[in-house]
């Protein structure tokens, strides 16, 4: 059975669920190839205390490791937030064939909204496409950063 791009990033909005349970910013990602699941996760970063424990990343190494291959050419990953300028720098040095991301992210956006990396001649050209479930997955972080600002302005002074 051949699944949609909807079913994986409901996936991704799995994986970024859970991040949130872990007080993660919410951002979710999983990997793909011929139709199966190779990698899934969310952020980390809070959790391991590690700057670079992002969704997609994480994901990359999963897959990396679960193949047994850098080389991810025949793989999609499907993130629930446009990638940053660094996840972008990592999808293209995995050669990733195809990213399709769910809500644009206008401050840290790489594939179009903030910077485009195809804009500049590197060695691979991302193949990405936003907008899979973006009411979901922009409806997602706004809960978080909602609750974060809540939280904040109930803190005593």
């Amino acid at each position: 059975m051949q699944h949609t791009d909807e079913y994986w990033m409901s996936l991704a909005l799995r994986e970024a669920e859970q991040a949130m349970e872990r007080d993660e910013v919410p951002v979710g990602a999983v990997l793909v190839r011929d139709g199966v699941l190779i990698a899934a996760c969310g952020n980390r970063r809070e959790t391991d205390r590690v700057a670079t424990a992002h969704a997609e990343l994480l994901a990359v190494e999963q897959a990396c490791r679960a193949l047994s291959r850098w080389r991810l050419s025949d793989c999609t990953l499907y993130v629930t937030l446009e990638p940053c300028p660094m996840c972008a720098g990592a999808l293209i040095n995995a050669r990733i064939g195809r990213v399709v991301y769910g809500a644009k992210d206008a401050k840290a956006g790489a594939c179009g909204s903030l910077l485009n990396v195809d804009a500049y001649p590197l060695n691979h050209r991302l193949q990405a496409e936003g907008g899979v479930l973006e009411r979901e997955c922009a409806a997602i972080l706004s809960a978080f950063f909602e609750k974060k600002r809540r939280d904040r302005e109930l803190q005593p002074k």
